[in-house]
């Protein structure tokens, strides 16, 4: 269940207070979701209620505790004066049920006007018809061009030449680290940030240089029983070596073998149970880290709050390159229009409207971490202030998702498919080599498997 709040009522300079509530949660069985999504074309699908029914803008994510309170104060810094929205924002639980909410709304013709989706999901919505396309030109009125965002985030937000998600953020896997963990390591540069690497081998004696300095361990890493992490760090070494993950409908994964195995075996080699742990799970990393245990956290940037409530001399960069090409793994909260049959063309605008005039509240998103997808955020000074935000800013710009197809991305079975194996051969339960090969298999099998959207 997400939770339920009323949130102050904020006046408007020209009249009554805009109205912000929390609807109650879809309550929608699986079979009922099955048969929405086995339903074939959607043309049958019931007409929303029109502008005239309800005047505010319905709007959808799954964002709770400290993110749920800075959308909410975005919400309400786009509320006031003669032209804030009123808003309905509905929360819901984040994971696998989310998107299956926002499918049957879509299919069911009870979709919101907007809602929030991951980027690396969009490959299982939109070509099925489950969300509609943004206008360019509309959005271009209120401020937002695609030239506002990284070529790296824009290209996934794509579909048969048209644009279905405009992103809000870029969320990636980057590393923290204590600054004079680093300093005494002999890691940071002459503006006490983190050297570059430049090579696996540099990264090894990196975590051993961090341990000595640190009396502990060096660089710490939480994948044990986790569903993401080890497929992240991978998908962030294999793309530096400038391989290509591809999963091809109805083909078979196409996967530099080589590479893989090249990557895993730096994994196994990294996490040696030595100078790094190889067998932390998520939360140990971070209470390891927070503890001074560890010289270097590899986690995704939305730790950042906890993490500086630590008092550690916190420094964070994004994930350094060790292999050929620059890349950092990430993903992107974004916002989509889930499908309407017959959208009223005026709400339809004001959606777009409300949209631009969100990301340009982004720097409120930043305090949590997360970098402002919209790039004239990024070069206001504020944004520059922001320690250590803006020491990992450029991750955007060598942003990789995970290889898009209907049953990839953020929460997905595919992610925790991909864990298992690499968790083992971290483990040391398996070889490299055997385990590229089962991620090998555990792909193609999912590509068997029909898109039930399709």
């Amino acid at each position: 269940m997400s939770s339920r709040f009323p949130v102050p009522e904020v006046p408007s300079a020209s009249g009554p207070a805009h109205r912000f509530s929390r609807r109650r949660l879809l309550r929608h069985g699986m079979a009922a979701a099955g048969a929405l999504l086995a339903a074939g074309p959607l043309s049958g699908c019931a007409a929303p209620a029109s502008a005239s029914d309800a005047s505010a803008l319905s709007v959808w994510d799954l964002f709770q505790g400290g993110d749920g309170m800075l959308m909410d104060d975005m919400i309400k810094a786009v509320s006031g004066g003669s032209r804030g929205f009123e808003i309905d924002r509905t929360i819901l639980d984040w994971g696998p049920s989310y998107y299956t909410k926002l499918a049957m709304s879509a299919a069911g013709g009870r979709a919101s006007d907007v809602a929030v989706a991951h980027l690396s999901r969009l490959a299982g919505y939109a070509p099925g018809g489950l969300l509609d396309p943004f206008d360019l030109d509309v959005l271009a009125e209120f401020g937002v061009t695609r030239r506002d965002f990284t070529p790296a985030v824009w290209a996934r937000t794509q579909h048969d030449d048209a644009t279905y998600a405009v992103p809000l953020d870029v969320h990636p896997f980057i590393v923290f680290y204590d600054k004079e963990a680093a300093g005494r390591a002999g890691l940071l540069d002459s503006s006490q940030e983190l050297a570059p690497m430049g090579s696996p081998e540099a990264l090894l004696e990196a975590g051993k240089a961090l341990a000595e300095a640190n009396g502990e361990a060096g660089i710490l890493f939480g994948h044990v029983t986790d569903t993401a992490q080890t497929w992240r760090l991978f998908a962030a070494l294999y793309a530096q070596t400038g391989a290509a993950f591809t999963l091809p409908d109805g083909g078979r994964a196409e996967i530099d073998v080589d590479a893989a195995v090249r990557v895993v075996s730096f994994m196994q080699q990294l996490f040696d149970g030595r100078s790094n742990p190889n067998n932390l799970d998520y939360n140990g990393a971070i209470a390891n880290f927070v503890s001074g245990r560890g010289g270097m956290l590899m986690v995704g940037e939305w730790e950042l709050p906890t993490l500086k409530k630590s008092g550690i001399p916190l420094g964070a960069a994004p994930f350094p390159q060790v292999f050929d090409e620059p890349a950092v793994y990430t993903d992107s909260h974004a916002f989509v229009l889930p499908h309407q049959e017959s959208p009223d063309p005026a709400r339809r605008r004001e959606a777009h409207r409300y949209v631009a005039e969100m990301l340009k509240q982004s720097l409120t998103w930043a305090s949590a971490g997360h970098i402002p997808a919209y790039q004239p955020v990024l070069a206001e000074p504020e944004y520059a202030a922001l320690d250590p935000q803006s020491s990992y800013a450029d991750a955007g710009r060598v942003a990789v998702l995970d290889p898009p197809n209907w049953f990839t991305g953020a929460g997905s079975n595919f992610q925790n498919r991909m864990c298992q194996p690499l968790q083992s051969a971290l483990l040391g339960n398996t070889s490299a080599e055997k385990a590229v090969r089962q991620m090998v298999s555990e792909a193609n099998t999912l590509l068997r498997q029909p898109n039930p959207v399709a």
